[in-house]
């Protein structure tokens, strides 16, 4: 339900029979199956999604590596395989399911940290390297500044301490 809020479409996508998928499908939300699949063709699934949207990948198993190296993005259960864990971008260390809207939340909140430190650089570049170069500055002042620049970035950074899982 908080990954529909999102507007994320869900698919299950497994080698499992028709009827496991389609019951596991309803109990938990699942928007559409693809079931009954084998490893190779989990990845011709993948890129066939991937021609017209963005697609994420959340598996566990051996045969789920091929699918998460192919995914735009990866997502092993840390209680998965090793192979499974090496394939993937991200890794959910306690395996649960909730943890995806966390790391959907923590890459927003780290792309928002990102943006505004980007903002508070070119502020900075933007002032003070005309000011430097019409002689107005003196150097001393100018590592001041970039000290002070460099500060702001890193106590920016580290706001995202306070984001938990």
């Amino acid at each position: 339900q908080k990954i529909k809020k999102l507007k994320i479409e869900t698919w299950l996508l497994t080698g499992d029979n028709k009827g496991v998928a389609h019951a596991v499908a309803k109990e938990i939300g699942i928007d559409r199956v693809i079931s009954e699949v084998l490893p190779n063709d989990k990845v011709a699934v993948i890129d066939d999604i991937k021609s017209k949207r963005i697609v994420g990948m959340v598996g566990d198993g051996i045969n789920d590596a091929p699918a998460l190296v192919c995914a735009d993005i990866g997502i092993a259960m840390g209680n998965g395989t090793d192979i499974a864990i090496e394939a993937a971008d991200i890794t959910l260390l306690n395996g649960e399911l909730s943890n995806i809207i966390k790391a959907l939340e923590l890459s927003k909140q780290t792309f928002f940290v990102i943006k505004r430190n980007l903002f508070f650089a070119l502020i900075y570049n933007i002032i003070g390297i005309p000011v430097a170069a019409m002689g107005l500055l003196s150097p001393m002042i100018a590592g001041t500044a970039m000290v002070f620049s460099s500060i702001s970035v890193l106590l920016s950074s580290l706001t995202l301490n306070k984001f938990r899982m």
